[in-house]
């Protein structure tokens, strides 16, 4: 049986595949000395946003998927950090960050978004049942 895949329909996850690519630009971009440190955890941090998200999608219940929503936007709180400070400390031109980081902030109002309806949903239901629907978005059409 297929996994289902409704996490590929959220805006939020596609949003978060979309950062990876000028995230990993800008990685590839870095001085060799930071290539093995701040690369390697810029990578990892970005790809665990959209990961989370798809993640929690596919748990039972809304509770757990908003669980994963805050670990999405503490990996994305980790992506805006590291670029900031790449920024800062000159290693990455701050005109090709700040691009990055506004897709970054997009990013974070699409999630901030997405977990309030998901806290809504909890609210509603009187906390969580198990056979709560987890995503808030119809199945894909064949």
């Amino acid at each position: 049986m297929p996994l289902e895949r409704g996490y590929a329909d959220l805006i939020a996850w596609k949003k978060a595949i979309d950062l990876c690519e000028p995230v990993y630009r800008l990685a590839r971009e870095l001085p060799p000395d930071e290539r093995f440190e701040l690369s390697a955890q810029l990578r990892r941090a970005v790809v665990s946003v959209a990961a989370n998200i798809a993640e929690g999608a596919v748990r039972r219940g809304s509770r757990e998927f908003a669980r994963f929503l805050g670990i999405a936007m503490g990996s994305l709180a980790e992506v805006d950090t590291l670029l900031a400070v790449a920024a800062k400390v000159s290693i990455l031109p701050a005109s090709r960050v700040d691009t990055v980081r506004a897709q970054v902030s997009e990013e974070r109002r699409i999630l901030c978004g997405l977990s309030e309806t998901i806290r809504r949903r909890i609210r509603s239901q009187g906390g969580d049942s198990p056979s709560a629907t987890p995503l808030p978005v119809p199945t894909p059409r064949p």
